[in-house]
């Protein structure tokens, strides 16, 4: 019997602010899409660094004969220096740091330019004794670049080392602050929706004084003279979380999996089961939002 004055309260109240109910739906739904595009660039930058960290290396590019740099001045790297330059990588302080070096000639070098570069006009004038031997060092943990960089750098033999590493700070850089903007615009849709779940149950609550009153002269809780317009803001919350997951989910599923994936198929994407990962801290942020909203409300506009 209880259980059915609530529900018909909870109808009541719908009916009579449908129009800030749907405002609430919506503003909870675009809040929590943005929040929950945040969590997913989040998981989407996660995902490509531990793929593509994993796969850098650090290029140590030995001196070639005419090289302007002063670690060059005594021409194309010997042998002595290149010798000097491995025990150097494979000193006690330096090894631990290193999984292992490749050693790329120059024929392997041009052999490899002329793949990437082989259908450019201008490839055809290069030959490979303008390119550079290096050595390709596979680091046990990429984070640990410095160590290895300040080992070689400036070194003679060497022309340059880079940390392929560097190549994707950038990018990373840019989907971070894509991210920080997200999650900014996503707290700004959160405290709307909360004034406007406050606002719906402080609305629903006044045009009920009269109903309160008598409940609470027949000797009703407070929480069962409360609970139907808490009910209220958490099913407009809700409706719109479940709103915002599903459209995360047809975003991940049509736009990500279906073409991003076929389209550009060297990184890994975040798919379906992430969005299902973060679903139900969407539900909750909703369910957040109705109880802070009715907190702050109900106290007040429910006294008799």
């Amino acid at each position: 019997m209880r259980f059915q004055f609530i529900l018909s309260e909870i109808g009541i109240g719908l009916r009579r602010n449908l129009s800030m109910t749907i405002s609430v739906v919506l503003v909870t739904f675009v809040s929590l899409t943005f929040l929950g595009s945040a969590a997913l660039l989040q998981a989407q930058i996660g995902k490509m660094k531990d793929d593509w960290y994993d796969k850098v290396e650090v290029s140590v590019f030995l001196c070639p004969a005419g090289s302007p740099e002063p670690t060059c001045a005594g021409g194309e790297i010997t042998q002595d220096q290149r010798q000097e330059i491995l025990a150097a990588l494979e000193a006690p302080e330096v090894a631990p740091f290193i999984e292992q070096i490749y050693t790329e000639s120059k024929e392997e070098a041009y052999e490899a330019f002329q793949e990437q570069f082989g259908d450019q006009f201008w490839a055809s004038a290069a030959t490979a004794d303008d390119m550079n031997s290096s050595y390709r060092i596979k680091l046990t943990d990429p984070e640990q670049y410095q160590v290895v960089a300040d080992v070689v750098s400036g070194r003679p033999g060497v022309e340059a080392v880079e940390d392929q590493r560097r190549l994707f700070d950038n990018l990373f850089l840019v989907l971070d602050r894509a991210t920080w903007a997200a999650g900014g615009l996503a707290a700004i849709m959160l405290l709307a929706a909360v004034l406007l779940i406050t606002t719906t149950i402080r609305l629903s609550a006044m045009s009920r004084r009269r109903e309160t009153g008598i409940m609470r002269l027949v000797g009703a809780s407070t929480l069962f003279i409360q609970l139907p317009f808490m009910l209220e803001g958490a099913l407009a919350a809700t409706v719109g979380a479940a709103l915002a997951i599903g459209g995360l989910w047809l975003g991940v599923q049509y736009l990500v999996t279906d073409w991003l994936g076929q389209s550009v198929t060297w990184i890994p994407y975040v798919g379906t089961s992430d969005v299902v990962a973060v679903a139900p801290w969407l539900v909750v942020v909703a369910i957040a939002l109705a109880a802070v909203s009715s907190i702050v409300t109900l106290s007040r506009y429910t006294k008799v």
